[in-house]
């Protein structure tokens, strides 16, 4: 593609350009946020793994109607607004990995911060959040 169809284009369609920037962008600081908020981002199998040989925690940090709605089992849920107040109620799992997830993985990764700012050293986001969880086949809890 030459440089005169690339700016026929951009300036035909400003619209599909701005979206496309606009999506480059989130994309780019969702990463960088998980990035400097020390969390890696693991998928269903990675998480189920790692609740099976290190006894990880699940962390749901949904709204009360979403987690309602299927959790993972034995997940602790502690919204996200409410988590700064509430993380004390983690301290007696301070030495175990930590998995947080919500409804896509997009919101979860802000907990990265507040976790390693309490002492949690093993702090991980579960890819794809609940809908990747369950797109695997895997339990959910509705109790």
């Amino acid at each position: 593609m030459d440089i005169a169809r690339l700016v026929e284009f951009t300036t035909n369609h400003p619209v599909l350009i701005l979206a496309f920037i606009g999506v480059l962008v989130a994309l780019v600081f969702s990463e960088l946020r998980s990035r400097l908020n020390g969390m890696k981002s693991i998928g269903p199998l990675q998480a189920t793994q790692l609740s099976n040989r290190e006894n990880a925690l699940f962390l749901d940090i949904r709204e009360d109607a979403e987690y309602r709605t299927g959790h993972i089992p034995d997940a602790i849920h502690i919204p996200l607004k409410q988590l700064p107040e509430r993380v004390k109620e983690l301290e007696k799992h301070r030495g175990r990995p930590v998995i947080t997830y919500c409804r896509s993985g997009s919101r979860s990764t802000a907990t990265g911060g507040i976790l390693k700012k309490h002492g949690f050293e093993s702090v991980y986001n579960l890819g794809g959040g609940i809908t990747a969880w369950q797109s695997a086949n895997l339990p959910v809890s509705t109790r």
